[in-house]
């Protein structure tokens, strides 16, 4: 790691095209500005951080949630596989047809 120690307004050069410029330091804060082309990645390491951990949790297995999801399943599959008393019973054999008028 290079260590330096810079007064406001000066600058610091990475390769040719990235400046970083000291821009104010109040007590144990230091304001930097940062020029460099649209592609470079800057990025603040606590935000890199927080979005890693909470990635990595959203990844673990929640059994409790796990085992809601099964117990509702199998409760669906119970009431879709039973017969259901309230449903009409198809007849086997169709109904009469009407006699049909006689002729005169």
């Amino acid at each position: 790691m290079l260590v330096l120690t810079r007064k406001l307004g000066e600058k610091i050069l990475i390769g040719d095209d990235i400046v970083i410029t000291v821009l104010d330091a109040r007590g144990d804060s230091v304001r930097i500005g940062i020029d460099a082309p649209r592609g470079v990645k800057i990025q603040r390491d606590e935000v890199v951080r927080a979005v890693s951990e909470a990635n990595l949790a959203a990844t673990q297995i929640d059994t409790a949630a796990e085992d809601r999801i099964k117990r509702s399943l199998d409760v669906l599959s119970a009431m879709q596989s039973a017969p259901s008393s309230q449903q009409p019973q198809p007849d086997t054999a169709p109904p009469p047809l009407p006699n049909p008028p006689a002729e005169a």
